[in-house]
């Protein structure tokens, strides 16, 4: 009896352990097809070099210790590092306040709220920087013509000196309200009792929002963290963009996706636009890793 109980149950255990692999094998299959295929294959490309004479060559590694002496390369990459310290502070502490804000149940008509600040979200980005790129106008735009109006020299939106706070405000519209629901909805999971316990001994709304909530939402800060750092090194809609509207300040090498794609398809630098996509994406690990550490860091100490 005990033999044949085995017998019968080691076709289900068999047919259980396969229907995990068949379950995953969809997403794998995408996952080769989609990213590892297409990885592998810039990666080959960023190891040859397309020559006046002899045609395409193979020169190892020559292609990237070009790259890391490019200074247009350097100097996008440095742009976005400066955007990020200046915009994902900014959008996330807006991002904080906002879900605090809903949280708390003070609000009025709370759901249009939210769904207010959400909506920016659901713009696509082109026509997000299509709009702000109008709106920026220094001959036709409200601003300027406001200004004009009232006497006033028209904000000069789009020059050098703003263009980098110009583009920080269009991504900063766009996605605090995706941050905020992102933490909005780390708050919904905080058990009710322990506002009730701390209402009861006498915490106030600060103090439950300082001592329960800022400690509860830090795994999900740390998600946003590192959607902002993947999203910020690899800007290019924006200043894509506006790039029409002020081509004297964004160049084609202002961002270093904009660079790669500059290189890519106008310059028809197939494998150096490779090389470089491959270490802005070393950039984004290495950032990224960088975030972890130092929130592990503060989390243990």
């Amino acid at each position: 009896m005990t033999v044949t109980t085995a017998a019968r149950g080691t076709p289900r255990r068999r047919v259980h352990r396969s229907a995990g692999a068949l379950f995953v094998a969809p997403f794998l299959i995408l996952f080769l097809l989609l990213f590892l295929a297409p990885l592998g294959y810039a990666a080959y490309l960023s190891l040859f070099q397309e020559q006046l004479i002899g045609g395409t060559a193979f020169v190892g590694l020559d292609n990237y210790v070009t790259a890391l002496k490019d200074p247009l390369l350097l100097h996008g990459v440095g742009r976005v590092a400066l955007f990020f310290v200046i915009q994902v502070p900014l959008m996330l502490l807006l991002a904080l306040v906002f879900a605090l804000a809903l949280d708390s149940g003070l609000l009025r008509l709370a759901r249009v709220i939210r769904l207010g600040i959400f909506v920016p979200y659901a713009v696509p980005s082109v026509v997000a920087a299509l709009m702000w790129g109008y709106l920026y106008g220094p001959d036709f735009g409200p601003f300027a013509q406001l200004s004009r109006k009232l006497d006033l020299p028209a904000p000069q939106f789009l020059t050098d000196g703003w263009m980098l706070g110009s583009l920080a405000n269009i991504v900063t519209w766009e996605f605090v309200g995706y941050n905020m629901i992102i933490l909005y909805a780390a708050l919904r999971t905080v058990p009710q009792d322990l506002y009730e316990a701390a209402a009861m001994d006498g915490a106030g709304a600060w103090r439950i929002a300082w001592s329960i909530k800022l400690p509860a939402l830090r795994p999900a800060l740390l998600l946003t963290l590192l959607f902002s750092v993947i999203g910020s090194f690899q800007l290019f809609n924006e200043p894509n963009l506006l790039m029409k509207t002020a081509p004297d300040v964004i160049t084609s090498s202002y961002t270093a996706n904009l660079y790669a794609y500059s290189l890519a398809f106008t310059g028809q630098q197939v494998n150096y636009a490779a090389t470089v996509s491959f270490l802005l994406g070393l950039v984004i690990v290495i950032a990224s890793y960088a975030v972890l550490l130092t929130a592990n860091r503060r989390r243990a100490s």
